[in-house]
C-alpha cells in the first residue's frame, strides 16, 4: 500500500474486549503503513451479563475520526454507539446489531463497502478489491486494492500465485475461510452464512471479477 504525501493520518480508537481485535489490529498496522493513527482501549475484565452502567467501563468523552468496535459485550457497544452518535463520529461494528446514528454493521470486516466518511480505512479496508495478472492461464500475480484488516486478503493473495485463474475463485474462497478470524460459530439468518463463509464468498466473488476483466481484455 503506498501513501502519497496528500494523505494525512486518520486518527482511530480501537475498542477490544480480551484480546478480541487483536488481528485487524495487527492487520492495520501491517498493511494501513503510516495512514493511521491507532490508540486501542482494552477492557479485559470478567463482565456480568447484563451491565446497567458502562461509564466504568468506556471513556466519557473520545476525539478522534473513526471508532472500530470489537467489544464482546452487547450493552458495552450500544453505550458506545450512542457516544459516537452523539460526538458525529461514525462508528464500524461489524457483525452486531446496535442501532445508532452513526454506526455502520456490516456481516463482517470485509463486507464494508465503500461509503463515503470513512477516510483512508474506508478506502483501504473492507470489501476486498483485487488486480491480477495472469500468464499462460495461471494466476502471475496479485495486488490486493483493497482488503480485510485481519490480513487475509493480503494473505491469501500471495497462495495465488502460479495457481490456475480458472480455479483461483475457488481456491480464494477456501482458503480465505482459514485465516478469517471471525466467530465460525456465529450464522447470520439474513446472508445464510456464518461470517467465515460470508468472507470467504465474498473474497471469491471479487476475485473472480477481476479475473474476468483480465480475460476479457485477452
Amino acid at each position: 500500500m503506498k501513501n502519497d504525501n496528500k494523505q494525512s493520518k486518520q486518527k482511530i480508537l480501537i475498542f477490544q474486549q480480551n484480546g478480541s481485535g487483536e488481528t485487524k489490529i495487527n492487520g492495520l498496522r501491517r498493511y494501513g503503513k503510516d495512514l493511521f493513527e491507532l490508540e486501542v482501549i482494552n477492557i479485559d475484565k470478567i463482565l456480568p451479563p447484563v451491565l446497567d452502567d458502562t461509564r466504568a467501563y468506556l471513556p466519557r468523552n473520545i476525539s478522534c475520526d473513526l471508532v472500530l468496535d470489537f467489544l464482546r459485550h452487547n450493552d458495552l457497544s450500544t453505550d458506545l454507539a450512542a457516544l459516537c452518535a452523539q460526538k458525529d463520529i461514525p462508528i464500524i461494528a461489524s457483525g452486531k446489531k446496535i442501532v445508532g446514528e452513526k454506526s455502520i454493521t456490516p456481516p463482517t470486516c470485509c463486507g464494508l463497502p465503500r461509503l463515503t466518511g470513512l477516510g483512508n480505512y474506508g478506502e483501504y479496508f473492507g470489501a476486498p478489491e483485487f488486480e491480477v495478472e495472469i500468464e499462460d492461464g495461471k494466476i502471475a500475480g496479485v495486488t490486493v486494492v483493497r482488503g480485510a484488516p485481519c490480513g487475509a486478503s493480503w494473505e491469501v493473495a500471495r497462495r495465488l500465485i502460479g495457481h490456475p485463474a480458472e480455479d483461483a475463485a475457488r481456491k480464494v474462497g477456501l482458503e480465505t475461510q482459514f485465516y478469517c478470524s471471525a466467530n465460525p460459530a456465529g450464522w447470520d439468518p439474513i446472508y445464510g452464512k456464518s461470517p467465515v463463509h460470508f468472507a470467504g464468498k465474498i473474497h471469491s466473488k471479487q476475485l473472480k471479477k477481476a479475473i474476468e476483466k483480465v480475460l476479457a481484455l485477452l
